[in-house]
């Protein structure tokens, strides 16, 4: 069936009337709604991704039964020094997520990133620290509902969409009212947290205009912007009771010196900043090895271990050791060097595709220059490389609506809200990184089944 629904979707905007006026309310909704990233409109593409209800029924719960894997994962990091060390877990990290958040969730928001084929579905990684992309995927979807490809469209298929944003301001509201005890007696008023001039900056408007739209009081500032006067944050003389935190811990560790206020506020409980400083447990790429490490096993029950074994990539810090994989004792270096066509090398705690080594695109001599420099780096990790899913979508080539068939990388994005699955969206790229950051785009994802 999804198959056929996508051939005929395309079918359809083999009208060039029809595909022509798709893409100007696409791109006149792309301006209007802020879809912009970095100065570049984030949907080039005349399609969203659609999934069956079978198998996002699948998807949901895969993610939550390894949310609640992830979950356990920092219940014993807090309290185990070995898990924080196999983490890389630094010592001023230490210090951060000693700080009690005044919640349980280890990342109230996050977002596990991943392959779905015919045949397996598999995670890449997860975002526990600060996920980004929730606002824009609700605006692309209200704005691919208005098109008129798909309008014929679902004349003859039922299709339902995701909206995150409501979801994430529960996330916010249900860590202040247990910040407060369970007696939360008063909105908070919401300040989304972040560096100036990021490329991101379009999706925080979006997010403080519906919060604002929902009745709650919300601004956008720095970690420069804020002070704290022993008992409460303030931006520009306005208190700040929750702190929705897009900032990144590597970004304001080398201005946390300057701008303390962030944290001190957070040392004294006198915010509640969502995520806190505690997701870095789990945002660490290591976190994998973690989960797929048997000498951890016992944190986990047989649902779990299932989930884990049928869905985490098998993953190791990329260190002198023996250790096993799948059953057999192996000298890891040495296998990691003859092993390059089902490996990849990524840095523990990156972003945007930044020092990915793909072992399948590498000669030889290129691997062993690759594993030196993890070596040297000592905080890379070694993962097998996964099933990935692929399929053509409508791209558009000029500024006019021209557009082709291009085969592009599907990299499916659930986002969890206090563990549950409650949206999604999906990012496509022509290259091996399904990535924003690294150059590719994204799409809303919609569920789809026969009228």
């Amino acid at each position: 069936m999804l198959k056929e629904a996508v051939a005929y979707y395309h079918e359809l905007l083999e009208d060039h009337d029809l595909a022509a006026e798709s893409y100007r309310i696409l791109h006149d909704g792309l301006e209007r709604n802020r879809l912009i990233f970095g100065g570049r409109p984030l949907t080039p593409y005349l399609r969203p991704h659609f999934i069956t209800a079978d198998d996002w029924t699948r998807v949901t719960a895969a993610c939550e039964t390894v949310w609640g894997a992830l979950q356990k994962v920092k219940d014993a990091a807090v309290q185990d020094d070995t898990i924080l060390h196999e983490l890389g877990i630094t010592d001023v990290e230490r210090e951060l997520v000693k700080i009690d958040p005044g919640y349980k969730q280890v990342s109230p928001t996050s977002r596990l990133d991943s392959f779905l084929t015919d045949h397996a579905y598999s995670y890449v990684e997860l975002n526990g620290e600060s996920p980004a992309g929730i606002a824009y995927a609700d605006s692309a979807t209200d704005i691919f509902r208005s098109l008129p490809v798909m309008q014929r469209f679902t004349e003859r298929y039922d299709l339902k969409g995701f909206s995150g944003r409501p979801k994430l301001l529960q996330v916010l509201l249900s860590c202040w009212d247990e910040f407060c005890g369970g007696k939360a007696d008063r909105k908070p008023l919401i300040a989304i947290v972040d560096l100036k001039g990021l490329p991101t900056q379009k999706e925080f408007e979006l997010f403080r205009d519906y919060f604002e739209s929902e009745g709650y009081d919300a601004l956008i500032c720095s970690p420069h912007e804020l002070e704290f006067d022993g008992g409460k944050l303030y931006f520009g003389g306005v208190q700040i009771d929750v702190v929705y935190k897009r900032l990144l811990v590597n970004e304001y560790l080398p201005i946390m010196n300057e701008a303390p206020a962030l944290l001190e506020a957070c040392r004294a409980r006198a915010v509640c900043m969502v995520n806190s400083f505690r997701g870095k447990l789990v945002h660490k790429k290591a976190i994998f090895a973690v989960l797929t490490n048997e000498r951890y096993s016992q944190l986990f029950n047989e649902a779990e271990i299932n989930a884990i074994n049928a869905h985490i990539p098998w993953t190791r810090k990329l260190r002198e050791e023996r250790t096993v994989n799948h059953g057999n004792e192996i000298d890891l270096v040495s296998w990691t060097r003859e092993n390059s066509s089902k490996l990849v090398l990524k840095p523990n705690d990156d972003y945007g595709g930044h020092g990915i080594y793909i072992g399948w695109n590498c000669d030889a001599e290129e691997w062993d220059e690759a594993i030196a420099a993890g070596l040297a780096d000592g905080d890379y990790l070694v993962q097998e490389r996964v099933s990935t899913a692929k399929e053509p979508f409508p791209m558009l080539y000029d500024d006019i609506g021209n557009w082709g068939l291009a085969e592009q990388l599907v990299d499916l994005d659930p986002l969890l809200f206090n563990g549950v699955v409650g949206s999604a969206f999906t990012r496509l790229s022509s290259n091996e990184l399904a990535n924003v950051t690294a150059g590719g785009g994204m799409v809303p994802t919609f569920i789809i089944s026969e009228k």
